[in-house]
């Protein structure tokens, strides 16, 4: 898993994170946006810790709920699975 997971995983993160900050700027400027499911569903396919670092970087999201447990409970659940499979 390490060879081909763990690039893949780092890209996912890296562009959960980037989309992070393209939905905060589409808030701004008060345009179409991407969806909290598109956001989460990221998250739960191992972009968690992007969206983490999207949500403190650029201050997104951080008052829901959903996401405010959630994305940590998620990466939470990740570290775990990643560890595990990677002895």
């Amino acid at each position: 898993m390490e060879k081909i997971g763990l690039p893949i995983l780092l890209s996912l993160n890296l562009f959960t994170f980037i989309l992070m900050g393209l939905d905060k700027t589409f808030a701004i400027k008060q345009r179409n946006r991407i969806s909290e499911r598109n956001l989460l569903s990221l998250a739960f396919l191992g972009g968690s810790l992007g969206m983490y670092f999207g949500m403190i970087v650029f201050h997104h999201k951080t008052h829901k709920m959903l996401f405010s447990l959630g994305v940590p409970l998620m990466m939470a659940v990740h570290f775990v699975l990643f560890w595990y499979l990677n002895p």
